[in-house]
């Protein structure tokens, strides 16, 4: 911060509601075990419930205020046992999970087995509608619960059957040999009762058995978490709470960073790369973390589902110059991508670098004559949509642009096209309102390379934005998930990856490192595997 003072700050007393005035202000002039810091944030796109969350900004509460069965390490991304005591199966289809002991959420109830086994059956009914009912499908009685058509015929799911007060089954349509290392994503937290006895009380402020507390939230402002004393976990906060501060602008974010009114910017805006080592130092950080940007398309669109637009997408890509890209806007933080996972997974766990190919390489001559093979541009225009709100999209979109520019010999061939805010950009989404190519960027739930193409490509699953499909596809994923030998299940999943780049069904642009910039009153700051910050690991001076 170079030398910046800090503001001082009074915390703000615990709120009646969620909704309540949050507390404004940068960093604290305290320090030690009880020092509150301040992050930079956006609104999430939902209310914080865990299986309708399927956004980052969400996602960082619901790791604060959540523990599930599993947890990604910080370090690997290796799912470990956390309220897990044992996950046994002989045939990898039905499972025996035994609960901790000594759990409870921060309202005093105990965690049990019947609070996983109500949280997934409220998670996979339609009749909530929530994002990531998808991921509840491997259950029996998914079908009944949540039918593809038409109303559902039941209201639990068959699959899942309470045996003790700490031990419950799931059964599975088929084999999932990798299933337990899936339960560390949020959509698999437990709930307390207050979640169903009184619904929207939780809602107001949330309460969940992680090592923070909602201590308030005021829209378009400040989300106040606190340490949870009584936290029983192993991971318990190194300080007394975190500040979430929203910003609609990641440069103001980092402005404020550099005037002492702020402790952590977790995405650091491509405008402040060039300048942040001489600004921050060992301060900055800038690690491998499983993202992937893309380009989607909306599938629903008739001009884009037609018959030969596989090429325009394939031409499309060869007229984006990713190396120039990556080098000038992003200063070395994005590598070109030339596959569909990323490389955090490793070869073992299914990233195969140059999978791609030559449709990931930049040859405008030959991207110009596929784009006339296949139709040419819908209206003769490209229009990228993006969320305007962070500071850090516009640039980029507007150079991959100029790349699509420069090749077909047009300059109005591609133009960026904003939506003001994050959670706008995904209403639009959700709605199916988009009409030509939109920016998708894909943060890992879990390190599993299922994961990188089965929510994303898979028909109907809670995360195929642009709707794509094919059965071919389907048909691998659905054998990769079958297989209880890992290195035969990754092989599976690489086939069904080839299926993706075949059609080009998105088109990859790079592989996003972790950014992060942090104040001189914080040590300790790290970013997972995912690119988050360990926050309860943060230390305040």
């Amino acid at each position: 911060m170079r030398g910046a003072t800090h503001a001082k700050w009074v915390a703000c007393a615990a709120a009646a509601a969620l909704a309540a005035t949050a507390c404004g202000g940068g960093g604290g002039s305290g320090g030690g075990a009880d020092a509150v810091l301040s992050s930079s944030w956006g609104d999430p796109q939902n209310p914080l419930e865990p299986a309708n969350t399927n956004e980052v900004q969400g996602g960082k509460v619901l790791d604060m205020v959540f523990r599930g069965l599993k947890r990604y390490d910080p370090e690997t991304g290796e799912a470990e046992d956390m309220l897990a005591e044992k996950i046994e199966t002989t045939d990898s289809r039905t499972f025996t999970i035994t609960v901790k002991d000594g759990w409870t959420f921060s309202n005093g109830e105990k965690v049990t087995a019947k609070s996983f086994v109500d949280a997934w059956n409220y998670g996979a009914s339609l009749r909530n509608n929530q994002r990531n009912a998808h991921f509840f499908s491997y259950i029996e009685g998914y079908d009944k619960v949540h039918p593809a058509k038409g109303k559902q015929s039941a209201d639990t799911l068959s699959g899942l059957r309470v045996t003790g007060e700490r031990t419950f089954t799931v059964e599975l349509t088929q084999k999932f040999s990798t299933f337990p290392d899936t339960l560390g994503y949020n959509a698999y937290v437990p709930l307390p009762r207050v979640f169903f006895d009184d619904h929207d009380a939780w809602l107001a402020r949330p309460v969940g058995n992680g090592p923070y507390t909602v201590q308030s939230y005021t829209r378009g402002s400040q989300m106040s978490l606190r340490a949870w004393e009584e936290y029983p976990g192993p991971d318990k906060a190194q300080n007394g709470g975190v500040d979430l501060k929203v910003y609609t602008d990641n440069n103001t974010a980092y402005t404020d960073l550099m005037a002492g009114n702020l402790d952590l910017v977790d995405d650091v805006p491509a405008a402040q790369l060039r300048n942040v080592r001489s600004d921050l130092g060992d301060r900055y950080l800038n690690t491998p973390a499983g993202i992937l940007q893309t380009l989607a398309f909306p599938y629903y669109d008739r001009a884009w589902g037609r018959e030969g637009m596989d090429k325009v997408r394939r031409g499309l890509s060869m007229a984006i110059d990713r190396e120039q890209i990556t080098e000038t806007i992003f200063q070395k933080t994005r590598t070109p991508a030339t596959d569909w996972s990323s490389p955090v997974l490793g070869e073992d766990g299914g990233y195969r670098a140059g999978l791609c190919g030559q449709a990931c390489e930049y040859r405008p001559e030959e991207a110009k004559r596929l784009i006339q093979e296949g139709g040419g541009l819908p209206g003769g225009q490209v229009k990228i949509t993006y969320n305007a709100d962070t500071g850090s999209h516009k640039e980029w979109v507007d150079a991959v642009c100029n790349s699509i520019n420069n090749t077909l010999g047009n300059d109005r061939a591609c133009v960026g096209n904003p939506v003001g805010t994050f959670a706008d950009f995904r209403k639009q989404i959700t709605d199916r309102k988009m009409s030509g190519p939109f920016r998708a960027g894909w943060q890992m739930d879990y390190p599993l390379i299922q994961n990188f193409l089965q929510p994303l490509y898979y028909t109907n699953a809670s995360s195929n934005d642009g709707k794509w499909s094919d059965a071919a596809f389907d048909k691998l994923v659905d054998e990769a998930n079958a297989e209880t030998d890992t290195t035969r299940a990754v092989e599976k999943f690489q086939q069904a990856e080839e299926v993706v780049r075949d059609n080009m069904a998105a088109i990859p642009l790079w592989y996003q490192n972790g950014s992060a910039g942090y104040s001189e009153r914080l040590s300790n700051v790290r970013l997972n595997p995912f690119s988050v910050p360990v926050y309860d690991q943060i230390k305040v001076s």
